[in-house]
């Protein structure tokens, strides 16, 4: 089992003074827009405000082997991005689509579980997944997002900067977390459903300068690094919205959660939740929001209205633990929330019996990078390259299937409910898998025991403590 170092390297940093520009310049340039809008410092005493994340002194997280599979080293991103036809600076909000770089293959219509087909990328990894109806929603270490209908390109939109880490879509808006520290808005246009316009950037540049202005708005987020606490100084992880969509959750590798405002896009508050990366925030039930770190807990932090102001309290640790909390999520029900490590093992616990712990799902040798749940199915997506199936009966679970079909780690999954005909009346579910070998893979998976085929694993070694 690989141990994962809490410890944080603290090298000697130079401030730089960047080149001043006058406060009305400043006002007068795009709220929205993102071309160096936060590498700018207003010049006070003994304030040094940090630019862009340092990789080499983030928080640890997970080792160095294992950042290395999870996320591409600064080089090789410049790399991928070169490859990319979205890859240039744009100042145009919209973004025409260009030709893909995708490719679909074997497309078919399976009764059973079983691999439907392929998107396979030929620029980088694939980073983050969300599903809404027959739209799914791709993001890589392109700075693009693609977006496709019944598996076939629809349309895509890119950032300027940063990597995309995670998506989430509420309604008409398309959330994107990056690398860079930002959270980006989107909106299909009404006039034509290919094209997707940037409403906003959280935060956003009038808000930045305005809390710039107070010198009581500066953190210490290194030594001798200072930085509005309104800004992610590091990668953004994960996103969550609260049931009433009024809250935006962003979980970053700065070891904070940000509660932002979602109609105005107001930081309303910021978590110092973990002592290293938070990988994961989710919301919960009984107004309750997880957040699974890279220091091995799971913490639940509980949302409490003080007159017109919502405030955020810790509540209680749920895990603590020597390996890396990767991913989390809580089931539709809202009645189990699980968790997964980087030693293999997905965690769950209860609400009916007071988010007592419930046991562990022992499928995966190596290194859990994310889970998805779907009526009464988890499923588990690891290093391993391959994913495990669950059907939850009470409080045990049955791995029903391995899907195997990745040839890299399994890095993000979204599922959606699949409508059409089934032989005996059973649920069926589209899993969508990315994966850092560059592709997309395709499943369909019936809630109930399929017949065995070539793609899948005997599981009869697989269970539930």
């Amino acid at each position: 089992m690989m141990r994962n170092s809490r410890k944080h390297k603290m090298g000697t940093e130079e401030n730089t003074i960047p080149r001043k520009q006058t406060f009305g310049s400043m006002l007068q340039s795009d709220p929205n827009h993102d071309q160096d809008e936060y590498n700018t410092n207003f010049c006070m005493s003994n304030i040094s405000e940090a630019g862009p994340a340092n990789y080499d002194n983030r928080p640890s997280g997970l080792s160095s082997d294992y950042n290395m599979m999870i996320s591409p080293s600064p080089s090789d991103q410049d790399h991928y991005s070169l490859s990319s036809p979205y890859s240039m600076p744009s100042m145009d909000l919209t973004s025409p689509l260009s030709k893909s770089p995708w490719s679909t293959s074997n497309i078919e219509s399976f009764p059973y579980t079983g691999l439907m087909g392929s998107l396979v990328r030929e620029e980088g990894h694939v980073y983050s997944l969300a599903a809404s109806g027959d739209l799914l929603y791709t993001g890589s270490d392109s700075k693009n997002i693609r977006v496709w209908k019944n598996q076939k390109e629809f349309a895509g939109f890119k950032s300027n900067s940063g990597l995309v880490k995670a998506i989430i879509i509420k309604g008409e808006r398309i959330f994107t977390g990056h690398q860079d520290g930002k959270v980006r808005v989107w909106k299909v246009s009404s006039n034509d459903p290919n094209v997707y316009k940037r409403i906003g950037t959280l935060p956003t540049l009038k808000a930045y300068i305005k809390s710039s202005m107070n010198p009581n708005n500066y953190v210490e987020v290194r030594r001798n690094r200072n930085a509005v606490w309104i800004r992610h100084f590091d990668a953004i992880s994960s996103l969550s919205m609260s049931e009433d969509q009024n809250l935006l959750y962003s979980a970053s590798w700065d070891k904070t959660i940000k509660v932002w405002r979602a109609f105005d896009f107001k930081c309303l508050e910021s978590i110092n939740a973990h002592e290293d990366a938070v990988n994961s925030v989710v919301v919960g039930f009984d107004g309750l929001v997880f957040s699974g770190s890279a220091d091995g807990t799971v913490k639940t932090w509980r949302r409490e209205l003080q007159g017109n102001r919502t405030k955020h309290f810790f509540s209680r640790t749920l895990l603590k633990q020597e390996c890396a909390v990767t991913s989390l999520v809580v089931d539709p029900s809202s009645n189990f929330l699980y968790c997964g490590s980087s030693d293999g093992l997905v965690n769950f616990w209860e609400r009916a019996k007071f988010l007592s712990h419930g046991g562990v799902l022992r499928g995966h040798k190596i290194a859990v990078l994310c889970v998805a749940t779907a009526g009464n199915l988890v499923f588990s997506g690891s290093a391993d390259t391959n994913i495990c199936v669950w059907r939850r009966e009470g409080s045990d679970h049955t791995c029903l299937s391995v899907l195997k079909g990745h040839s890299g780690p399994v890095k993000c999954m979204a599922v959606e409910e699949d409508h059409g005909p089934t032989s005996n009346g059973d649920r069926q579910f589209i899993v969508y898998s990315g994966s850092l070998d560059r592709s997309v893979k395709i499943w369909r998976v019936s809630s109930w025991p399929p017949a065995m085929q070539p793609q899948l694993q005997d599981q009869s070694q697989w269970g539930t403590n």
